[in-house]
Order: C-alpha cells, then sequence, then structure tokens
C-alpha cells in the first residue's frame, strides 16, 4: 500500500463568488469548457504526473461533485492498489464538525494518508485552470531537501496583494512569505500548490490543531509557522497556463482563452490530456441555417442559429435566427428562436424564450462601470422578450441580482 506520494485535493469550496451559479452544487463541479468541470484539471494532472492515490476533500454540497467523480474511472483512477476517494467531514466518537480550514482538512484525514504511508503529499485546490507536471516539481522537492515546496508565478505588482506573497533569495529559498499583503514586497504569487514531506506536515498540522487562536489554514497559520522554525520552504517556478476561475469575471475569461490562439490554455494537447466524464449523447447536428464561427461546440448540441466565439457545452441548442456571441453555454441548456445572448454565461438547463435578448457588448453601455457579463442561473427561465441587461445575475426562481 505505500505511496511514494499522495494528492490530497481541496474541492469543499462553496464558492461564493461565483454567485448564482454555485447554489446547488460546489465550485470545482461547475461546468467549464464545453465538456469538463472545473475539478477535471487537478485529477488529469494527476493522472498524467503519475499520482494515483488522490484523496478530494468534499463539503459544500457535494453530491453533484461526488456523482460525478465516482469511480474515477475516466481519470484513470479507479484502482484497487489508491484511486480516487471522496472524503467528506465525519463524525467521531470526539463529535462531527466541518473543515474549518484548508489545514483543518488535511488534519481530519491524517488516517487516510497514513494508510498508504507516503514520503510526500500534494496538497492542491479543486478550482484552477492549469496543466501542470506535479512530477516534476516533487523532483525539486526532493533535490533540495525542502520540508514543503510551493508553486509560485509571477503576477502583475497592481494584483499581487490578491495573492499568498513570497519573498525567496538566490537559490529560490523562501525567506518570507505574507498573506494578501496591503503593500507587498514581491509579485511572487503562492497557487495555493504545496508539496510537503508528509512526517514534517503530520507534526504541523497536528501542533496547529493544539492551538486554539489559529484559523487552522495554511497560507495563514501553516506556512507560516513552518517558516518561523526555519524550515526550509523553496518555490517551484511556474510558467504556464494558469487561472483561479473563483470569480464571474474569471471564470468566463478562462473560457473565451480556450478560443485565443496563443493564451496558452491549449485543450487539444495529446500529451497532456485532460480527461473528463462524458455523457452519452448524439453527435452535434448543424442546421442548414446555422452560421458557426471560432466556438468549441461539444457533442449533442442543435444549433441553427449563429455561434460566433463561444463556448457550447453537451446538449445545447440554439434555435432559428438566434445569435450567441463571446458567451459560455452550460449543459442542456436551450437558446430559442430569435433570442440574443452577448456577453454572458448560461447556466446547466437554462431556457432562454423566442425573441428574448440577454446580455449586451461592452460598446453597449454609455458608462463602462455600469456594464458586465449576465449571468443565468442553472434552470433559469427567460421569458420569450425579456430583456436581461449586462451584470444582472438571475436565479432560476428570477430572483435578480447585479453585481457590485
Amino acid at each position: 500500500m505505500k505511496k511514494e506520494c499522495v494528492a490530497m485535493l481541496l474541492a469543499g469550496g462553496q464558492g461564493s463568488r461565483l454567485y448564482v451559479l454555485t447554489g446547488d452544487m460546489a465550485k470545482p463541479a461547475v461546468p467549464f469548457g464545453g465538456k469538463f468541470r472545473i475539478i477535471d484539471f487537478p485529477l488529469s494532472n494527476c493522472t498524467n504526473s503519475g499520482i494515483d492515490t488522490v484523496g478530494v476533500l468534499t463539503q459544500y454540497r457535494p453530491l453533484e461533485l461526488n456523482s460525478y467523480i465516482g469511480s474515477g474511472q475516466p481519470w484513470e483512477l479507479d484502482r484497487m492498489d489508491g484511486g480516487v476517494h471522496i472524503l467528506p467531514p465525519y463524525q467521531s466518537a470526539t463529535g462531527a464538525s466541518w473543515f474549518k480550514g484548508t489545514a483543518n482538512a488535511i488534519y481530519q484525514n491524517i488516517g487516510f494518508v497514513d494508510l498508504y504511508d507516503p514520503d510526500y503529499v500534494a496538497v492542491l485546490s479543486g478550482d484552477h485552470i492549469y496543466k501542470m507536471d506535479y512530477a516534476d516539481m516533487l523532483r525539486c522537492h526532493k533535490a533540495a531537501g525542502a520540508a514543503c515546496t510551493i508553486s509560485v508565478m509571477e503576477v502583475p505588482w497592481s494584483e499581487a496583494s490578491r495573492f499568498g506573497i513570497m519573498a525567496v533569495d538566490g537559490e529560490d529559498r523562501i525567506t518570507e512569505f505574507a498573506e494578501k499583503p496591503k503593500e507587498p514586497k514581491s509579485n511572487l504569487a503562492s497557487m495555493g500548490i504545496y508539496i510537503f514531506t508528509w512526517q514534517k506536515l503530520r507534526q504541523y498540522l497536528i501542533e496547529d490543531e493544539a492551538d486554539p487562536n489559529s484559523e487552522n489554514d495554511f497560507g495563514k497559520n501553516i506556512i507560516p509557522k513552518m517558516l518561523a522554525a526555519d524550515e526550509k520552504l523553496v518555490a517551484y517556478r511556474f510558467e504556464g497556463y494558469w487561472k483561479d476561475v473563483g470569480t464571474l469575471d474569471s471564470l468566463w475569461d478562462a473560457n473565451m482563452d480556450m478560443l485565443l490562439p496563443g493564451s496558452g490554455l491549449n485543450l487539444l494537447d495529446k500529451n497532456w490530456p485532460i480527461y473528463g466524464r462524458s455523457p452519452v449523447c448524439p453527435p452535434t447536428f448543424v442546421g442548414p441555417h446555422a452560421d458557426v464561427g471560432n466556438s468549441a461546440i461539444a457533442k449533442g448540441c442543435t444549433i441553427d442559429g449563429e455561434v460566433k466565439n463561444s463556448v457550447l457545452s453537451t446538449e445545447t441548442s440554439v434555435g432559428h435566427g438566434a445569435v450567441v456571441s463571446y458567451s459560455v453555454i452550460m449543459p442542456g441548456a436551450v437558446i430559442e428562436d430569435g433570442a440574443t445572448v452577448s456577453y454572458a454565461i448560461v447556466g446547466e438547463k437554462c431556457r432562454v424564450g423566442r425573441g428574448a435578448v440577454v446580455g449586451a457588448p461592452p460598446e453597449s453601455a454609455a458608462d463602462p462601470a455600469q456594464w458586465g457579463i449576465a449571468v443565468l442561473g442553472p434552470g433559469t427561465v427567460v421569458s420569450a422578450g425579456e430583456i436581461v441587461p449586462p451584470k444582472t445575475m438571475l436565479d432560476r426562481h428570477h430572483n435578480e441580482e447585479v453585481e457590485a
């Protein structure tokens, strides 16, 4: 049962900044790119990196995520000697509690990790879009003799205060770490991807749990404590595509990046495939009146209108005379005849009625501050002829919310 490295995938987040899209599901279960879910990326990275034992820590509305992962077969993680395991909070003899923070989530599952007696543990986030070879990161960790290796990338100075920021010496050993500093000293940002030497991490998790003043968080507690104790922490510089899709704008941006040559997000790379669970559905049908350009179209779609610069997920339909542009249409959504959808995210199983208008281009707004993408939560029905302005969110009960 012994494994060199076990991955622990933090997938329990509510994703409150995705608003209506995560009312009934955890953020990692949100559809992405036509045929994927966000969690497909870290799971595929594990498979491609040779990590065959993954614990998925769920908490917020886990049903859809759990059923999607299932036995792990799409990612070749349906194994007898490892594989993928769903790890929700549980009741013990001393009581039950939700995961109090990222570190507490791993602490509550020390028994699972110990079962495989690993030398190293990779702690991953379930809500990032990226392709990374964790095996290369592990090689760097071992070569440095580090207690912890943190994947980092340079971000614009204007955005540095949004991240955990670190300073490093000439050999990329971390000398300072600050969680979301108001005045950052560096633009080297943590990606929230860690590799720990397990026995070191195990020790710090136990000590952190015993501290009543701790927030039980890696960025706020574990990393600063390791640094204060002069443990060897090193930075692993990542230069590929990476995006935290925790906001509506970033989710829309990442989908649009799929369509942009040179963006770095290449999902056609056969050397590093992204796996996912594909529903059984017929081929896409493009009708005689359809006009499709620069778009990603998944299986099972029916298109008889215009689709430009958009991402259509499985089993969506675009009616005759309908126009979809710069939009993300999630599985099972229906855009009826004559409707217009632009600069929008349309959730699963939505219906946009005949002649309705959802969203508008940026140039339509007299005040740029009042423009933004329009978002329909899963199951929302927009009546025939109804207008949903830019920067508006609707849920299936048609409660309206304008994003601040």
